[in-house]
């Protein structure tokens, strides 16, 4: 059943751990069946208790998932080794189209900016029991927030969106609870969503966002929060337009206590309005990282949301890292002031590499789709075949494993340093490897 792999422990969370560690090694595969609860007890001379109480953990630190009568086995995607190692080792002379980075060529100078957060720091020190959100920030992104059309709020600052997520995820659900994710979607948040103890469950995605029919039968079924994109979503580019957050804005008043959470991660490089559904539900969180826009290495992301949900996440950031470092913050506030970033100028940039690859696909018989943002979504019939041979002809792609739970398999590509001689290129090896034809109508699925 376990191969060569012998699970140790006497007692819980020695048991947990030992399997925890051989499917972070690779010694459990996913999808391997672990023994009966009885039948292992009787192995490690253990109550039967004691090896239902670390199976239990393990469901809950998302590592195994459990099915009736037909017994624990290891996730298929185990929270304990995460969707980055499903990535694309690049070879020396491969073009890598598979990092998700943005144009460093689009980002900032963030010198001055910091220099000068530096200097108001020497002469005001920030200390303890000081206040946690940079005024100055504070008041351009509630201004910023107010001219999108998202509901008045507190702002609070934390490290990034999947910061935020894990944040507000944890202040309002206990473990067991569901989650209602895109598929395809973000392959960080499907490996959080598990390794907080909560379940998820998949709500299809076409190029206007999350499909309603999908996203009522989720919240029917029980799912007790959704987690939406707004824009840029990550793989597929897909950005909520104003039709489809009329339509998911009704089906979420017929669920008003479900915890609603906004990601608008593409704020700053894309140009296309926001249709916040912020508001609809009684607890809600809408998000706003500077990764995309300003850099990775810049965690920091501004958060609203209703006074409860602020509330909750700013006590456990007290008791936790306490606030997000003011200089940062100073800095943000300092580039955001001076028109750092011009979002039509670089959403432009990346709008002209996402339309010029998908046209290209589009002439060679590929679907292909990207509306927003610095990726393309390719649907492919045989993805490891077509990462394998995209690699071949020296280019290395995403593979949708990395992003997908029951959709149908895709590749991506980030597009966002594609020069015009590349994308043809591309295009052309792109069409070899998967060849022609449809994608699918409905959804990426």
């Amino acid at each position: 059943m376990l191969g060569g792999y012998k699970i140790e422990g006497r007692r819980a969370a020695e048991i947990a751990a030992s399997v925890e560690r051989a499917v972070g090694a690779g010694e459990l595969e996913p999808g391997q069946l672990l023994p009966p609860m009885r039948e292992l007890a009787v192995e490690l001379g253990v109550n039967p208790n004691t090896v239902a109480a670390a199976y239990r953990t393990l469901r809950e630190r998302g590592v195994i998932e459990t099915d009736g009568r037909r017994g624990s086995r290891v996730r298929s995607k185990p929270a304990t080794t995460g969707r980055e190692a499903i990535r694309v080792d690049v070879p020396a002379g491969v073009r890598d189209v598979a990092n998700g980075n943005p144009n460093v060529g689009l980002l900032p100078s963030l010198a001055k900016a910091f220099a000068a957060a530096a200097e108001h720091h020497d002469r005001e020190p920030v200390l303890y029991g000081d206040a946690a959100v940079e005024p100055e920030l504070a008041r351009l992104a509630r201004a910023a927030l107010d001219a999108d059309g998202v509901p008045d709020g507190p702002v609070q600052v934390a490290c990034g969106s999947l910061d935020v997520i894990e944040r507000v995820l944890a202040v309002h659900l206990k473990p067991g609870d569901t989650v209602a994710v895109e598929d395809p979607g973000w392959g960080s948040l499907l490996d959080l969503v598990p390794a907080v103890g909560l379940r998820t469950v998949p709500v299809g995605v076409d190029d206007e966002g999350p499909l309603p029919d999908d996203v009522r039968r989720a919240l029917v079924a029980g799912a007790r929060a959704l987690v939406v994109t707004d824009r840029a979503q990550n793989p597929t580019g897909a950005a909520v337009s104003a039709a489809r957050a009329r339509a998911l804005r009704s089906v979420l008043k017929e669920h008003p206590d479900v915890l609603l959470i906004e990601d608008d991660h593409g704020h700053g490089i894309v140009d296309l309005p926001l249709h916040p559904l912020a508001g609809t539900t009684r607890s809600w969180a809408f998000v706003r990282s500077a990764a995309k826009a300003y850099g990775p290495d810049l965690r920091l992301a501004v958060f609203t949301g209703d006074a409860v949900t602020v509330d909750r996440v700013r006590g456990r950031q007290r008791l936790g890292p306490g606030w997000v470092s003011r200089v940062g913050q100073r800095a943000l506030a300092r580039l955001w002031a001076d028109g750092a970033v011009d979002p039509k100028v670089v959403a432009g940039a990346y709008g002209v590499r996402r339309n010029a690859l998908i046209a290209a696909l589009a002439e060679r018989g590929v679907a292909a789709h990207g509306r927003s943002g610095m990726n393309v979504w390719i649907p492919v019939p045989d993805e490891t075949g077509a990462v394998a041979r995209l690699l071949h002809a020296g280019w290395a792609v995403a593979p949708g494993a990395r992003f997908r739970m029951g959709a149908a398999p895709g590749i991506r590509v980030t597009v966002s340093t594609l020069t015009e001689q590349e994308t043809v290129r591309l295009a052309e090896a792109v069409a070899a490897a998967v060849g022609t034809g449809a994608g699918p109508v409905r959804g990426f699925v």
